[in-house]
């Protein structure tokens, strides 16, 4: 096959597109890690619970701007059940505790879906008011990969507004800084993370939406997610939702260039990106150092 500038230039669109999915899925995890200090191993299931959410929906309404809308609600409830009963009193115990939590939660939710919905997961397609190409210049583009996109710079400015710009997000932020003098301020901290780990849950079942009609919707698809999101998270740097836009798209670039030149090494790419970025900068972009420790 001859490589054109065309193609590059194509598979470069195509790279973000995917970047997009990647980085809408690691700004939820980053948020709950950067805010709550939780590694949400629970991450990839509730955005395989977005997905199956969004196509029940979808099939019983017909409206996939309905799924839209109402799936990131409902998981981002479910993630809020979560925090309250089951994240909530193992504050203070370490970061070990709630992430084997989250873990066996993540099976917990997998198990679930597949009694629901059954071992081979529901069809997906693309919405038929996205369906078709866009001309670009450089060649045909699906409508739908575009819509991606937008839909993740849109995510992610109204994050930016809702924690820069609002008295609310300002709260948000002081808590991450300094919990306890939050709380000698008066201002109820464990409300506050209640609100983060929702979010959090809710932009990861958004992203699951997003993306069913660009996958197979089974119930183990939040495994492979959940390797992919971390990739990203660590090459941002945890807790940095810049570094998880950035690292997203950075991944999901050479992700897809990879496939365009050696199919076969396309998943081991990512993973030669994290290690690379780990030898020269092991707190990732935008990370500090000892975060973890």
């Amino acid at each position: 096959m001859e490589i054109t500038p065309s193609l590059l230039a194509l598979q470069l669109v195509t790279g973000i597109a995917l970047g997009a999915v990647y980085a809408l899925l690691a700004i939820g995890l980053s948020l709950i890690f950067g805010m709550l200090t939780v590694v949400n191993f629970a991450h990839g299931a509730f955005f395989m619970v977005g997905a199956f959410i969004g196509l029940y929906f979808m099939g019983l309404t017909g409206n996939f701007w309905f799924s839209l809308v109402l799936t990131p609600l409902v998981v981002g409830a479910l993630g809020l059940v979560t925090e309250r009963f089951l994240v909530r009193p193992l504050y203070g115990r370490g970061i070990d505790y709630p992430l084997l939590l989250t873990f066996g939660l993540s099976w917990v939710l997998i198990e679930a879906m597949r009694v629901m919905f059954g071992i081979e997961g529901l069809p997906s397609s693309t919405p038929p008011e996205l369906r078709g190409a866009v001309d670009l210049g450089i060649g045909f583009f699906p409508k739908y990969r575009l819509f991606l996109i937008f839909a993740t710079a849109v995510v992610v400015l109204a994050l930016w507004l809702f924690l820069e710009k609002t008295r609310y997000g300002l709260i948000v932020r002081a808590g991450s800084r300094d919990g306890e003098i939050c709380k000698v301020l008066g201002i109820d901290i464990a409300r506050v993370w209640l609100v983060v780990f929702g979010i959090g849950t809710a932009i990861a079942g958004l992203s699951g939406v997003l993306a069913a009609p660009t996958r197979a919707v089974n119930p183990e698809m939040g495994i492979h997610v959940l390797a992919e999101s971390f990739v990203v998270t660590v090459v941002g740097g945890m807790g940095s939702l810049p570094g998880a836009v950035l690292a997203g798209l950075l991944v999901g670039i050479v992700f897809s260039l990879t496939s365009l030149f050696a199919p076969d090494l396309a998943e081991l790419s990512i993973f030669v990106l994290m290690a690379v970025v780990l030898l020269l900068r092991p707190q990732g972009f935008f990370g500090k150092q000892g975060l973890m420790s």
